[in-house]
């Protein structure tokens, strides 16, 4: 399996995946955050070959891999469970994320 690797990340891909992951009970959020990094990884390597969004995880960033899910409304940042959210995307990012160059968005992917 190739190394997860994925578009820069902002602020609303952290946010996304963090509610996406606070939708769900805490037993399955390690493998749903996996599942979600995964699919934008596989997302991003389709645009770059096809210049075209992957049918089901979009256009390769976090946000739009996200939102393939349901997403919880999203709380104040010092919720307690939110909190525990966006430390695992955090961990998760830092872990794994390698930098790639900022690239313009493909034709006809769109963020939602």
């Amino acid at each position: 399996m190739r190394p997860v690797t994925l578009r820069p990340i902002l602020w609303e891909d952290i946010r996304s995946l963090a509610r996406a992951l606070l939708a769900h009970p805490a037993s399955r959020r390690a493998a749903l955050c996996r599942v979600i990094l995964q699919g934008a990884s596989r997302a991003r390597h389709q645009t770059e070959a096809t210049e075209r969004c992957h049918p089901r995880w979009g256009d390769g960033s976090l946000d739009r891999a996200a939102r393939c899910f349901p997403l919880a409304a999203e709380p104040f940042p010092g919720d307690p469970d939110y909190a525990r959210c966006l430390q695992m995307v955090l961990a998760a990012v830092a872990g794994g994320h390698k930098k790639t160059p900022r690239r313009e968005q493909q034709p006809g992917c769109s963020s939602y």
